[in-house]
């Protein structure tokens, strides 16, 4: 036995979707949207009235669902999966705030290098291209790469108050 407002919702789950897909740009969402707003339907089935059209009202429906869901959204903030990342589970706070500091400290001072040096060290530290990469991006002979990162390094850790001396004697690298 066949159920017509079923059959009928069943129908227009495709044009659901369009317009789900056009509120959330998402296809997990916007399955999702479409879902509650079977849900919901089913629910309040008792409340449709037969003389309106079914797919305007699945249509306000799934539309309340997505401003439903992008308020929840706002007041939620981030949500991260654990499983996806484990090492989220156990979280030093802070450390996370120091992490975070050093590296607002260690951008501006960055940014007040002069462009060469700037330059030298954002490829090679942050982009990790080669001494030889570098060279080339800048049009520079590897030697001027090498020389304008050593004062890079040595210009970020003053002003960032890194001791060379007391970072070559705890680390064989040489500081920074």
């Amino acid at each position: 036995m066949s159920d017509p407002f079923a059959d009928d919702i069943i129908a227009f789950l495709p044009n659901l979707r369009r317009f789900a897909l056009s509120l959330c740009r998402s296809a997990d969402i916007a399955d999702d949207l479409v879902q509650i707003t079977v849900e919901r339907a089913f629910a309040s089935r008792a409340q449709f009235d037969p003389d309106t059209r079914l797919d305007a009202w699945l249509l306000r429906i799934l539309r309340n669902a997505w401003i439903d869901m992008t308020r929840r959204d706002k007041t939620r903030g981030t949500q991260i999966n654990i499983d996806d990342v484990p090492e989220a589970s156990v979280v030093d706070g802070s450390r996370v705030a120091e992490t975070a500091i050093m590296l607002k400290a260690a951008q501006s001072a960055i940014a007040t290098l002069p462009e060469n040096q700037r330059d030298v060290i954002l490829l090679i530290c942050v982009e990790e291209l080669s001494y030889k990469e570098a060279a080339e991006v800048l049009g520079t002979p590897i030697g001027t790469v090498m020389s304008r990162l050593a004062r890079a390094r040595i210009a970020l850790a003053e002003k960032l108050g890194i001791n060379r001396e007391a970072a070559r004697s705890s680390d064989s690298r040489g500081g920074i």
